[in-house]
């Protein structure tokens, strides 16, 4: 087995770029030459151990697109030279929920670049990984690798506002303008909804999302959110809410501007416990979605790149090689500069 470069987590948010072992590739494996990987927020938010899922060493990344190496005798019809993206979730394809299509709750299902107690599983910030066939789509022509970086992401959201069941005549909004947030606000719409609302603290990421089709934007420090909803929809509040964050108060915010009988799909998770207004939910009879990864939205989110119904440039806020890894993900974690996404190549 030969060598490669890679950058790895040593330490508690302490990187080394160097020499790592090139990946195994079992029978239904597949080895990718990786082009480029996308710094997930996960990866940011879990470098120093604070979330128990990047327990060093590891190398993290799985937000990533390549071309194929070669490929195991049970890994499907790869050929040598393919340009691939593949989902994060590593799932079974056998378990009953496997079967059932919903992946994403795979018994056995692994996350590449996780490292917990219970595996740990190389991801994508090198210059090879290996993953099951089955977790492995073809690029179009038209997309590049750096779009394709987006698809694990665009995949999130696609599958999250199919969940809410948002859709045609809707009006929706999305709290937090992060990368999930901005490609939600794209997803509401490519799904057909009449309009979309965006919020969030960061008035540079709100004018990403009224660039990306947001119908208007509200800066979340300006407050009145809920009396602009209202007045909005007729006194009744947005049909569905996508909650893109995951902390108590902008739970609340979500629930507050949600017309009665109306939706809320929940998306993010950052604190594990909040603080819910149960009452509300209750008699006012909301319909609530937890959403977790994709199952199954990769090709559609391939699709929706290629079409530029899902425009994700504007979301790139640099490219650099990975050996600048470590400084990126310190700015990124700074979050000083404000940066969406930064993609590294190997």
């Amino acid at each position: 087995m030969g060598g490669m470069r890679a950058l790895t987590l040593v330490g508690s948010s302490e990187f080394v770029f160097g020499d790592a072992p090139e990946p195994e590739v079992r029978e239904d494996e597949v080895l990718v030459r990786v082009a480029a990987c996308g710094i997930c927020g996960s990866d940011v938010h879990g470098m120093d151990g604070s979330t128990g899922r990047r327990i060093p060493p590891v190398i993290m990344g799985h937000e990533a697109a390549g071309v194929v190496v070669r490929a195991g005798a049970k890994a499907g019809s790869w050929v040598a030279g393919e340009r691939v993206t593949f989902d994060s979730t590593l799932y079974c394809g056998e378990c009953e929920y496997c079967r059932d299509g919903s992946v994403n709750l795979c018994r056995n299902r692994r996350i590449l670049g996780v490292s917990c107690g219970d595996y740990r599983q190389n991801g994508a910030f090198a210059e090879y990984v290996s993953v099951p066939g089955r977790v492995v789509c073809r690029l179009p022509e038209k997309v590049t690798f750096e779009q394709a970086v987006f698809v694990e992401p665009a995949a999130v959201a696609l599958h999250a506002v199919r969940r809410a069941q948002a859709g045609p005549g809707q009006s929706g909004l999305v709290v937090g303008a992060g990368i999930i947030g901005l490609l939600t606000v794209q997803a509401l719409k490519a799904a057909g909804c009449t309009k979309v609302y965006a919020t969030d603290l960061s008035e540079s990421r709100l004018a990403v999302a009224k660039e990306l089709g947001a119908d208007e934007v509200f800066p979340a420090k300006a407050g009145g959110l809920k009396e602009a909803m209202l007045e909005r929809t007729g006194g009744e509040g947005v049909d569905v809410v996508m909650e893109c964050v995951g902390v108590s108060a902008t739970v609340q915010t979500a629930i507050e501007c949600v017309r009665k009988g109306g939706a809320v799909g929940l998306v993010g998770n950052l604190a594990q416990r909040i603080e819910f207004p149960l009452q509300a939910v209750v008699t006012r009879e909301l319909s609530l979605f937890g959403s977790c990864a994709s199952a199954g939205e990769y090709p559609a989110a391939l699709e929706a790149i290629a079409a530029g119904k899902i425009r994700v440039e504007p979301l790139t806020s640099a490219i650099r090689p990975l050996e600048e890894g470590a400084e990126w993900f310190h700015r990124l974690h700074a979050s000083a500069d404000d940066l969406i996404k930064v993609i590294l190549r190997p």
